[in-house]
């Protein structure tokens, strides 16, 4: 996967699609991100590249409530190769 302005997108784009809000914020951020659960708003490091933010959100993809069939085709799509990713690691 190349890390591209392009392919964050489509990632937040996930998230969002599940009425997540993703914030990019200063912070002491020790894994580089927070998940506030109920309010369903992940915050990022903002001072993360692009390649650290798409790192990030693929790895705290799993701990999201993503529910798969709600997601656009396209979404599904990028979701799939997110979570095949996820597997590798």
């Amino acid at each position: 996967m190349k890390y591209t302005q392009n392919i964050l997108d489509k990632i937040e784009k996930i998230a969002e699609e599940c009425k997540y809000v993703i914030r990019y914020e200063r912070g002491n951020f020790q894994s580089g991100y927070c998940i506030l659960q109920e309010k369903r708003v992940v915050v990022l490091n903002k001072f993360l590249q692009t390649e650290g933010r798409i790192n990030t959100l693929i790895d705290l993809m799993p701990q999201l409530d993503i529910h798969f069939d709600s997601l656009t085709l396209e979404s599904q799509k990028m979701f799939d190769e997110v979570m095949s990713q996820v597997q590798d690691k």
